[in-house]
């Protein structure tokens, strides 16, 4: 009768205000996780997905990698089997893949090439290259490279303030972790 798409609309107002207003992530999330399942129990999958990528997005941000992740997979893969958004699963395999960075880079490798099994198209895009350029740097610890790959993307698409912050704590990385070769 539509009480759970009520209810997950209430929940989807009060994590907003939580995100704006009170700048608590943490409770944020919590209520964008409950309006996701009341969403997914209506079958309102984009509105599911959609509050799903705002849980993954403040799970990253809290360092919380692996929610994120599992989150951000989950919504691409789903994203492949509609044709009208198979395009957008670019976008999340990269957000995944950037939190993968964060944890560790064979992780990453791994990560990647599950990507492209899942989505042949996704090797020959731009956010597979940028991925791969970036797990090169890491390795090699090219800080230069790693920036300049960065601003090579940027300059074509831009970054949000999410990717900003995601890589410059990989990028961090760099300098915390010399390599001890």
């Amino acid at each position: 009768m539509g009480r759970f798409t009520m209810a997950a609309k209430h929940h989807q107002s009060i994590a907003e205000i939580y995100e704006n207003e009170a700048l608590d992530l943490e409770r944020a999330v919590q209520h964008y996780e409950q309006a996701a399942d009341y969403f997914r129990g209506e079958e309102s999958n984009s509105s599911a997905n959609k509050c799903l990528l705002k849980v993954a997005q403040y799970a990253a941000q809290l360092e919380n990698y692996d929610k994120a992740i599992q989150i951000y997979e989950q919504v691409a893969i789903t994203s492949l089997e509609n044709s009208l958004l198979k395009y957008s699963a670019k976008e999340y395999y990269l957000r995944a893949a950037l939190c993968h960075l964060c944890i560790d880079v064979l992780n990453a490798q791994h990560a990647i090439e599950r990507y492209q099994e899942q989505c042949p198209p996704f090797q020959d895009a731009r956010e597979c290259k940028l991925i791969k350029t970036l797990i090169e740097h890491l390795e090699e610890q090219n800080l230069e490279g790693f920036t300049q790959a960065v601003q090579e993307y940027d300059a074509i698409s831009r970054l949000d303030q999410w990717y900003t912050t995601i890589l410059l704590r990989i990028k961090k990385q760099i300098n915390d972790n010399p390599d001890l070769r």
